[in-house]
């Protein structure tokens, strides 16, 4: 018996690692935009002077401002990067790290108060990237904030990370400069395989979606409507990110890339990145704890709370979604709700809802007006061994409890369905 046995050494392959740049720290706050993407005669403040509309007239600091907020344990980079209004109160900042250029607004000595949170007006405990201010603002404890417009009299509290890139997309399915089209961020409505992809964008209607993914053999129809949807924005690099009027954020983990309206709320979110969030006069939007939202357009008068998770959709106007519910994949229509379930690769009208546990959809089609009721499983699209199935449900569509349809079906408008498993694919005109 040979008590030595051959050991082969298998090559060790190098640890992937970081990859960690180093810079300058005087670099911090300036550069946003790559020189390569700077038109000429532009500097890289064009775009965020474009954006900001607030109207006021911001003026150096003074010798004894700088007194003030050196006293105060600020710090900048450069005290004359920091501009402000002429009823400026440096006494009202404090404990923050200022780089780059930094535009503040008006600070007096008030408190802001929306619902049990009362806050005083100005900066404190946060570190401050190339931002502008409106005023009255109460930012405190922001480990992170780069590159935001903000407006008048809004409430930011306890936010980890506030940060705009500067090929900020803010949701919609298009490219910025030097981009190519692996990035480009579609949603696979209808399909799961993805054979009916349409691209995201602010103001997208059921009916663009239900164009775009239905004909499919049009190939001239697609390119344009690709390019329509570029067209709609510009591909200039640089876009600051905006926080409008009196919004109220707080105690939220990480915020990237994301546009949010006046008058918003947002309370204990753990993740929101690459959105649009529409809210103002047409309705206000509020998004709770737990959420998770990712490449998607929030519509006016949104409610997302408890646990959602959204990644590649859109929800129009005055929609819900709440108690850990899943939309992947899908445009929601307006005045719908979908609690707790799951819903994949779904293109849903107008007037939806959807509110148990255990009822699930996908790859569907449903044309409005409908209810997904209990137990019903709409999503059993493996006929073969590619997830290749679709369904179509007309308008009114009304499944009763614990219904199981296989697909490939297509029922017409106000279809009501009896308990029970539809064992083959119904096609009823």
């Amino acid at each position: 018996m040979n008590l030595y046995k051959t050991i082969i050494h298998k090559p060790i392959l190098p640890m992937l690692q970081n990859t960690i740049k180093k810079s300058y720290l005087s670099s911090l706050g300036y550069d946003f935009i790559d020189a390569a993407f700077l038109p000429k005669g532009k500097d890289e403040y064009y775009l965020r002077n474009m954006q900001n509309r607030s109207g006021i007239d911001y003026r150096q600091l003074t010798a004894y401002e700088i007194e003030v907020l050196v006293r105060n344990r600020n710090t900048s980079d450069n005290w004359n990067k920091i501009l402000v209004s002429n009823s400026f109160n440096a006494e009202l900042v404090k404990n923050c790290k200022f780089y780059g250029l930094v535009r503040i607004g008006k600070l007096e000595p008030y408190c802001l108060e929306f619902s049990d949170l009362k806050v005083p007006v100005g900066l404190y405990n946060s570190t401050i990237i190339s931002c502008d201010f409106g005023d009255n603002v109460c930012i405190d404890n922001v480990n992170y904030l780069s590159h935001y417009i903000l407006g008048s009299e809004i409430i930011i509290n306890n936010v980890n990370e506030l940060v705009t890139t500067n090929h900020s997309k803010f949701g919609n399915g298009i490219l910025k400069q030097g981009e190519t089209e692996a990035t480009r961020t579609w949603m696979e409505i209808c399909n799961e395989n993805g054979g009916r992809s349409v691209l995201p964008f602010n103001g997208m209607l059921p009916g663009d979606a239900y164009m775009w993914s239905k004909y499919r053999d049009d190939e001239d129809l697609l390119k344009k409507f690709v390019s329509f949807t570029q067209e709609r924005f510009t591909s200039n690099r640089g876009y600051y990110g905006k926080i409008g009027d009196r919004t109220v954020i707080k105690n939220t983990d990480i915020i990237k890339d994301v546009w949010i309206g006046e008058d918003a709320y947002i309370k204990g979110a753990n993740k929101l990145k690459n959105l649009t969030i529409l809210s103002g006069d047409e309705g206000r939007t509020q998004i709770g704890e737990g959420c998770e939202i990712v490449n998607g357009i929030i519509g006016y008068g949104c409610r997302i709370f408890y646990g959602v998770k959204a990644v590649r959709f859109v929800m129009a106007s005055h929609s819900q979604l709440k108690y850990g519910a899943r939309l992947i994949n899908s445009f929601l229509g307006a005045n719908a709700t979908i609690s707790c379930c799951e819903v994949l690769n779904s293109l849903i009208y107008p007037a939806h809802e959807q509110h148990h546990n255990n009822s699930f959809l996908c790859a569907a089609l449903v044309m409005g007006q409908s209810n997904i009721a209990a137990g019903a499983t709409l999503g059993s699209n493996h006929n073969s061994r590619g997830a290749d199935g679709e369904v179509i449900m007309g308008r009114g569509f009304w499944p009763g409890l614990c219904v199981s349809i296989k697909h490939n079906s297509i029922f017409p408008s106000f279809t009501i369905l009896n308990k029970g498993d539809y064992n083959y694919e119904l096609n009823i005109p």
